[in-house]
C-alpha cells in the first residue's frame, strides 16, 4: 500500500497543476496503474495526502482489575497460554463478589 500512497502523492501534484484535458489523461493513466475506479481516483488525487494520527485503544479495565485477572490466570495454570480476555474478566468479577480471589473491597 505504500507504493500506492507514493504514487498518489506524485501523480496528485501533477493532477492538481494540470488543466482539464490533461487531467483526463492523468486519470486514465492512474486508474490503469492502480486499479482504482475512475470516479474514485479524483477524490484521492485532488487533495494532498495527510496521514491521520493513530488513535489510542480504549482500556477495557484499569490496572487493579488487570492485576486481579493476571492472578486468576496464573491460578488456572495459564489456561490457553494467552493472557486473560473478556471471558476471564466475567469470571474474575464473579470470584471477586464471592470473596475468593483476594481482591480488595475497592474492587467489589
Amino acid at each position: 500500500m505504500a507504493t500506492r500512497r507514493e504514487l498518489k502523492q506524485a501523480v496528485g501534484e501533477r493532477y492538481r497543476a494540470a488543466g482539464r484535458c490533461e487531467r483526463g489523461q492523468i486519470l486514465d493513466e492512474f486508474t490503469r496503474v492502480t486499479g482504482y475506479h475512475r470516479k474514485h481516483a479524483p477524490w484521492g488525487l485532488h487533495r494532498p495526502f495527510l496521514p491521520r494520527p493513530a488513535r489510542p485503544r480504549k482500556r477495557i479495565y484499569d490496572e487493579a482489575v488487570r492485576q486481579g485477572l493476571a492472578l486468576l490466570w496464573e491460578a488456572a495454570d495459564l489456561i490457553c497460554g494467552k493472557p486473560p480476555g473478556r471471558r476471564h474478566e466475567q469470571r474474575g468479577d464473579r470470584e471477586c463478589r464471592k470473596g475468593r480471589s483476594g481482591c480488595g473491597a475497592d474492587l467489589r
